[in-house]
Order: structure tokens, then C-alpha cells, then sequence
């Protein structure tokens, strides 16, 4: 939604108009981009506290002031009774491991949408953040209407997406130009449960454990929240087993040091039919390059250049210390760098990163 507003023209006028939830459209626009738009990674920390206090104090307070833990029903019976379980509001505490995990894998991932570095933070950095974080007080709103039963009607259905002219004209004004952000698109966060340093299960074990804290229902550990999320069905006596066995196997040769490519094998197996075919693998491209110190050989697939955060200038450098001239830098369908650019071009791209 956020990156078809910033790259589609007339956003607003054409898609926006058809949602039939513009009001709640509008604020999501606004939030991403303006209310909750992060400048840096500290900014990043204090959203995702004020994440943590609005969904498992306010919201729970909230609710709590609607249907008291002493509320009945319209026959007298008690409200929290049956499969309702009468919540509790949590209060951070940073020393706290779930809180703490939260805080730092929510951050992380809200500047992953921005493409904020969080390299080098701390949990130190985290701690002083969060001891410098003023958070206001919640106090509930009698206006607030909740839905108290799926077969009753909603409260809130007669109010609509919508909201009226005026309040959705001022929410569209609030909105920042997408040229004036610089060309700004945010990134997705794609799940991928197997990479242990993108936060995904950290944030969804931290989460879910918090919503059980709330309801006093038993934690369940990283591995176990990784085995739901995941969807990871166990492996018996399945090809999976067999697979996994395999490659085991392949994994003493080079454990043994084995570097003759005809020690290795490459298994095709079909346990249906069955079949089971083994062949010898065939070796990856090599390719080769005059380094400062003779002849450097490289692999074609799995050798990588591995650059920092640095200037364009600086690139160039580290390329040319290796023995290597760049002509050509691009990204996507953008030249970033020719070696036939004139100098005065070059000179107001070579200090940028």
C-alpha cells in the first residue's frame, strides 16, 4: 500500500477511492510516513516500545474498562466465563528477556522496512533508549466500542471505513508528497523462519509469548513457536529422512577433508518406485584475474566481493587494490557509475554512498 502510494501517480484519487476503508488507509499512509516514519535507529527502538505498551497494556486496559473482570452478561451470567479468559495489562520491564526480545526484534525489523542499519547497537544502546523514553499514560475512552460476542452485531459497523469528507481531506493533507521523500520505498519483511539473524521467529516467539502473558496461558520456547510458524512437519520415514541422511554422508567427506570432486556424489532417489541413482557432480566455473601478487582464481558461483557502508570513491579504491578496474556500476535499470562519465559528473557522484 505505502510503496504504490510513493510510486503510483493519482494513488489516492484512483485506487483510494475504491477501498471502501479509506479512513483506515489514510492513517496507515499517514503513520508510515509521517507519525511513525523512523530517522534514525533510535526512533526505531522507541516505536517498538510504544508497540509493546500499545498492545499489551493499552489495549488490554482498554478492553478491561469495557467488560470489568466483575462485568455479567444481559442473562447475569458472568462475562469472563466459558472460553473467555479475563486478560491482564503487562508493565515493560526492559530486564525482562520476552519484553527485552521484543523491543529488540521489533526494532529491527522496523528498520529493515526502511533500510535503517542496526549494526553496532548494543544492548546497552537499547537499555539507554529506553530509560529515556517518556511514555504517557493510558487512559481509557468511554467512546470506544467493542464487540463483546462474533453473533452479536458489531458496534462499530453503522460508523464504516469511511469518515467524513472533512476528516478524510485532512488526513489526505497530512500526507508528505512522494517527491519530497526523496525517492523513499519501503522494503518488505519476507518470512523466512531458517535465518537465525533476521528476527522473524525472534519477533513472533517474543510476541506470541506476550499475548499468552497476558492471558496467563503457558510460554512456549523459541524452537517450539519455530516448529508452529514454520509449519515444519517431522521428518520419519519419509525421502525427507532419507535426504537428510545423504547429505550428512556428504558432509563427512568434507569434514574428512576430502577435495577430490569425484569423492562426492549427487543422489536421486524416488522411494515410490523405487529408485535410488548416484553420479559424480560436475565442478563450478572458475575464473581467473592478475591480483597485486600474481594469478588470483576465483569461483565463478559461490566467491563474493563483500563491501561496507561506504562512498562510491571508495569502492573504486578497494576494487583497484585487488587488481581490478570497474567500468560499469549499476543498479536495477540505473547507471551509477561509467568509467567514460565526464569528470564533472564523477565528482559529485564519487563522494556519495
Amino acid at each position: 500500500m505505502v510503496n504504490q502510494y510513493l510510486t503510483q501517480p493519482d494513488y489516492i484519487e484512483s485506487a483510494l477511492k475504491q477501498s471502501g476503508s479509506e479512513k483506515q488507509t489514510l492513517e496507515t499512509l499517514r503513520d508510515f510516513l509521517t507519525t511513525e516514519k523512523p530517522e534514525s535507529y533510535d526512533d526505531c527502538i522507541t516505536w517498538a516500545r510504544t508497540q509493546f505498551e500499545k498492545q499489551y497494556h493499552n489495549a488490554i486496559s482498554q478492553l478491561l474498562y469495557n467488560f470489568p473482570k466483575d462485568s455479567t452478561t444481559s442473562t447475569g451470567q458472568p462475562f469472563w466465563s466459558g472460553p473467555k479468559r479475563a486478560p491482564d495489562p503487562l508493565k515493560f520491564d526492559a530486564n525482562n528477556p520476552t519484553h527485552y526480545s521484543f523491543v529488540e526484534s521489533a526494532a529491527n525489523l522496523h528498520a529493515f522496512n526502511y533500510k535503517i542499519s542496526s549494526k553496532g547497537i548494543t544492548r546497552d544502546h537499547y537499555m539507554k533508549v529506553l530509560d529515556n523514553m517518556i511514555v504517557p499514560d493510558f487512559k481509557p475512552d468511554p467512546g470506544v466500542k467493542i464487540q463483546a460476542d462474533e453473533k452479536e452485531p458489531d458496534p462499530n459497523a453503522n460508523t464504516g471505513g469511511g469518515g467524513d469528507d472533512d476528516e478524510l481531506q485532512n488526513l489526505v493533507n497530512s500526507l508528505p508528497a512522494p517527491k519530497s521523500l526523496g525517492g523513499l520505498k519501503l522494503e518488505p519483511v519476507e518470512f523466512e523462519k531458517d535465518d537465525d539473524t533476521n528476527f522473524h521467529i525472534d519477533f513472533i516467539t517474543a510476541a506470541s509469548n506476550l499475548r499468552a502473558e497476558n492471558y496467563k496461558i503457558a510460554l512456549a520456547d523459541r524452537h517450539k513457536t519455530k516448529f508452529i510458524a514454520g509449519k515444519i512437519i517431522p521428518a520419519i520415514a519419509t525421502t525427507t529422512a532419507l535426504v537428510t541422511g545423504l547429505v550428512v554422508l556428504e558432509l563427512y567427506k568434507i569434514l574428512d577433508g576430502k577435495d577430490d570432486i569425484e569423492q562426492y556424489k549427487n543422489g536421486f532417489i524416488n522411494l515410490a518406485l523405487p529408485f535410488f541413482g548416484f553420479s559424480e557432480p560436475i565442478a563450478s566455473p572458475k575464473g581467473k584475474y592478475v591480483g597485486p601478487n600474481g594469478d588470483v582464481t576465483i569461483d565463478k558461483l559461490w566467491d563474493r566481493f563483500e563491501v561496507e557502508n561506504i562512498t562510491l570513491q571508495e569502492f573504486l579504491n578497494d576494487f583497484e587494490k585487488k587488481g581490478l578496474n570497474v567500468m560499469m556500476i549499476s543498479s536495477g535499470v540505473s547507471l551509477l557509475y561509467a568509467s567514460f562519465y565526464p569528470a564533472a559528473k564523477l565528482k559529485d557522484r564519487l563522494p556519495l554512498k
